[in-house]
């Protein structure tokens, strides 16, 4: 590398000509040798899964075109997901605000619904859910009133001023109360995950926005959300990917339309279990491969001028090249 001439007060100065630099590039055996390995490993799981007849990829790939998996796909699996996830972000940045709240009552409020929701399984909220409401409240009557029926019978009306009666055992074993338990134990780690996001934006948004004029409830959708999104997106990706496995839960409803009860029933009923079971695994490896990459671009547009995005590494190259030509004299 040749450094130009710098002026001096009594005219030019040579400046020291270091030559071109020699660098020898540090070798790495041990990757070499961990590069053989995982190869080798990997050749013996495929040709494990070529080989071996019990496999029987032939039907797998038939199972995965099946009616009710497909039907099991759709409104066991990605419908599930989508409603569970809609009431966990929803209700869940609802708590993450009210854990954040300088009201006593509304924090606590949110730490029980945390405490109470993280601290029992998913599963038996499913189970729980699914046949322990329709056996502890078999109807709901719904009035203009909390108790209806008891303030007619006060008054001595001859109506109970029930508008309408809900039957509960006639829903318990469907998907609305499986999407409702796995929804409501999402939102406890939304909360957490949305209280996290917020905490991360300064302080001082907050009060920019309340010189600007703005109420805490407009600067907390306008300010504070928008730029507490780029922690929040990939959390919320992990879970949703989590939520679309965690499905399988419904077949403890018991719930047909789901896709893992059905695959389930076809290995029982066929007597080929892993075929059907590797049917079931192709379809959530399908669906989780489609989520990652939507979670990838959704982390790309709200993590722009954050870190080492690619929009951010691009302009700082332009930056540089600019810098040499004008250090250069433009050449």
């Amino acid at each position: 590398m040749r450094v130009p001439p710098t002026p001096g007060e009594g005219g030019t100065s040579a400046a020291l000509d270091t030559g071109p630099i020699k660098a020898v590039p540090v070798r790495h055996p041990g990757r070499w040798v961990a590069l053989v390995v995982i190869a080798v490993v990997l050749a013996m799981i495929v040709s494990s899964f070529v080989t071996n007849e019990r496999w029987d990829w032939p039907f797998a790939f038939q199972v995965m075109n099946y009616g009710p998996v497909l039907e099991g796909l759709l409104k066991g699996t990605i419908i599930a997901t989508i409603g569970s996830m809609i009431i966990g972000v929803s209700l869940g940045v609802v708590i993450g605000v009210m854990r954040l709240s300088d009201n006593p009552v509304l924090k606590l409020v949110g730490f029980a619904y945390t405490w109470f929701f993280r601290g029992i399984p998913r599963l038996v909220l499913v189970v729980l859910f699914g046949t322990g409401i329709g056996y502890l409240y078999p109807r709901f009557d719904i009035g203009p009133f909390p108790f209806s029926q008891q303030l007619a019978g006060a008054l001595g009306l001859s109506s109970d001023l029930t508008i309408l009666t809900l039957n509960v055992n006639d829903i318990s074993n469907t998907l609305i109360w499986g999407i409702l338990a796995m929804g409501l134990s999402e939102a406890a780690y939304m909360a957490e995950i949305a209280r996290a996001g917020i905490m991360s934006v300064d302080e001082g948004q907050r009060e920019a926005a309340a010189a600007l004029g703005m109420k805490p409830s407009l600067s907390m959708r306008r300010v504070i959300l928008p730029q507490a999104m780029r922690v929040i997106i990939p959390p919320t990706g992990n879970e949703t990917i989590a939520m679309l496995k965690d499905t399988s839960l419904l077949m403890a409803l018991p719930l047909s339309t789901e896709l893992f009860f059905q695959a389930q029933a076809i290995g029982n009923r066929t007597l080929k279990i892993m075929p059907t079971l590797m049917a079931a695994c192709m379809w959530y490896l399908v669906i989780t491969s489609v989520l990652m990459v939507g979670q990838y671009f959704l982390e790309r547009r709200f993590g722009r001028g954050y870190g080492n995005t690619a929009t951010q590494t691009s302009t700082d190259t332009t930056r540089t090249r600019l810098m040499g030509l004008t250090i250069g004299g433009g050449k």
